[in-house]
């Protein structure tokens, strides 16, 4: 008995709303022809693609074995990967470049107007101004004009500490650790694919459910 080993990840992206095995899995076989006509088998297709951008379905590891099975019945299938997974339709766009570079002028003025606020919210709620004058007088017996050595480093470590805490300016990084906001990305995605998964299985729960309720009636 031949032997294949399946692999999916946590969530796939497809251009093609014909999705076939070899789109969305990883397959090893030692029969290069029987590898080639499984990555052939067709898995799933996303329908009214011309009315919508972006799709998404979760999909069984048993579906496919099902499939699998349905078209090569002698075969022994190991999974090596995720057991539900989900598949992400996306329509090819092509954005011009002016529209890319304006989308990028957006969100850079947005965060850096939006830091800005942020920051002088929080020194005129704890009073930096005032502090400031009180240490610079206390130490030099001065009174200070409000543009001292205490404003210039403390504008400095400002813009020293955000660029150490999110670890990225342009393309360089202080370390090789990820970013904040690539953690943040990354704790966001997999709330919503563990949340697609279990609305999966639960919808798939209930209609096993009603079918069960139904047969035993008849």
């Amino acid at each position: 008995m031949a032997v294949i080993y399946i692999k999916a990840e946590r969530n796939i992206e497809v251009s093609n709303p014909r999705v076939r095995l070899g789109d969305v899995l990883k397959i090893e076989s030692q029969d290069p022809k029987l590898l080639e006509r499984i990555k052939k088998i067709p898995l799933m297709t996303f329908q009214n693609t011309d009315q919508k951008q972006e799709s998404r379905a979760a999909i069984s590891v048993l579906g496919v074995i099902k499939k699998i099975h349905g078209e090569i019945p002698d075969l022994e299938i190991q999974n090596v990967g995720e057991i539900d997974f989900i598949i992400t339709y996306k329509k090819e766009k092509d954005a011009g470049k002016l529209m890319h570079l304006l989308k990028i002028v957006f969100v850079v003025l947005i965060s850096f107007f939006g830091a800005a606020f942020s920051a002088m919210a929080f020194n005129n709620d704890v009073d930096t101004v005032t502090m400031f004058g009180q240490i610079y007088q206390l130490v030099t017996g001065r009174t200070s004009d409000g543009f001292t050595i205490l404003e210039i480093t403390y504008s400095i470590g400002l813009i020293v500490g955000i660029l150490i805490f999110f670890n990225h300016f342009g393309k360089s990084k202080v370390s090789v650790d990820p970013t904040p906001l690539e953690v943040e990305m990354r704790l966001y995605e997999n709330d919503i694919q563990t949340t697609l998964i279990e609305n999966y299985s639960r919808n798939s729960g209930n209609k096993e459910d009603s079918s069960n309720g139904k047969g035993s009636k008849g």
